[in-house]
């Protein structure tokens, strides 16, 4: 009676997940932000002269031009997500 009700639950349960899941996947996608609003993206920079690193955590676009340090180009160090 016991492993009765508890199979109960549990098959509810993965029943209500799957039905938030199926939810999720209704939704549409957002519209892309107009050109020149704050974005997040997740990049790091690293200066080849005196190793200084930056992290990127808002931009303009979605790749944008890398800073300049030490007068050059800093490289991307962090794969793009």
């Amino acid at each position: 009676m016991v492993s009765a009700l508890i199979a109960v639950v549990a098959g509810l349960v993965i029943l209500r997940i799957g039905f938030a899941i199926l939810r999720a996947f209704g939704r549409p996608v957002p519209q892309p932000l107009p050109p020149g609003e704050m974005r997040r993206v997740n990049l790091q920079y690293r200066c080849t002269i005196c190793g200084a690193e930056v992290k990127m955590i808002r931009a303009t676009e979605e790749l944008p031009e890398p800073p300049r340090h030490c007068l050059e180009d800093m490289d991307l160090v962090a794969p793009i997500e």
